[in-house]
């Protein structure tokens, strides 16, 4: 129990505050009383009602009061409202509300070597009193290191865009990575007594000097990718009209008729502009 990483939290003696209060003060008001008229067993009447009301601690919600005599930790008071413990201890007070860490927005290399910034916001609160106030120098720091640590150490494990790739990214795949990324904040907290509710990203992007060359490859892909589905879709409809026509039995087309069909038809389904119909008042072979 007296070891780094070994003090666990556990219930601290403590009575309530309602009995000892009027009883510290009936001692007080009676040793006052017997000082009054010189008897010198008053001044010791008066002492020992000082001592209780001093063993007297408020409790307020969200709070905790971590107790220890000598030195030594003896228990933590998380029982709300006034209460009693030993006048001789020492009690810290320790915040167990909820609290939010956001991160600085970090500029970290991604897998891929591509310098991104990244942020992240941390809900967290204390769960072991006890750790995180004699394993821990100071809590909020910690929490502040470690989730500073862990977001750097996600950043640069998976690439910021997969590009097609059968990978985790950051960007498409968001929720699975902060959930790993809360798992990692987690275990590094939890040795200063520390849950995590829940920790997002805040902030993903490249860096300013590569974000104009990153967004003209993201719009060159877009714009390979919309072709790449034009063309698909227009050798689909290319090959139901010759279908079509063969199946019907309106037109007889031989290979060189199909193949300027074929190019014609390309044309316009490909054409970004409208195309100018010709008319052609011959033949195909003149």
């Amino acid at each position: 129990m007296d070891g780094a990483g070994a003090i666990s939290e556990r219930v601290a003696r403590s009575v309530t505050g309602a009995v000892m209060l009027p009883v510290g003060l009936a001692v007080a008001g009676v040793g006052v009383a017997l000082l009054s008229t010189s008897r010198p067993a008053g001044g010791v009447l008066v002492f020992v009602g000082v001592l209780v009301l001093a063993g007297l601690v408020a409790v307020a919600p969200g709070q905790a009061r971590v107790v220890s005599l000598f030195g030594r930790y003896d228990g933590t008071v998380r029982t709300t409202g006034l209460r009693w413990v030993n006048p001789l201890t020492r009690r810290q007070r320790v915040s167990t509300r909820i609290r939010n860490h956001e991160t600085a927005t970090l500029k970290v290399n991604d897998a891929d070597g591509n310098p991104i910034e990244m942020a992240a916001v941390v809900v967290w609160q204390v769960a072991d009193t006890a750790k995180s106030v004699y394993d821990v120098e100071n809590i909020v720091s910690f929490v502040a290191t470690q989730a500073e640590t862990a977001v750097r150490h996600v950043a640069g494990a998976y690439p910021y865009d997969a590009r097609g790739e059968e990978r985790l990214s950051l960007r498409e795949n968001a929720e699975e990575i902060t959930s790993r990324m809360s798992a990692e904040i987690a275990d590094r907290v939890a040795l200063g007594g520390v849950a995590v509710v829940e920790s997002r990203i805040t902030r993903l992007s490249y860096a300013p000097e590569i974000a104009q060359a990153m967004l003209r490859r993201q719009q060159a892909e877009a714009v390979v990718d919309a072709r790449r589905r034009v063309v698909e879709g227009a050798v689909g409809m290319v090959r139901m009209a010759l279908d079509q026509l063969a199946e019907e039995d309106l037109v007889d087309l031989d290979e060189e008729r199909k193949a300027a069909m074929v190019s014609n038809l390309l044309v316009v389904l490909c054409s970004e502009t409208a195309t100018q119909p010709v008319v052609n008042t011959g033949t195909l072979y003149q």
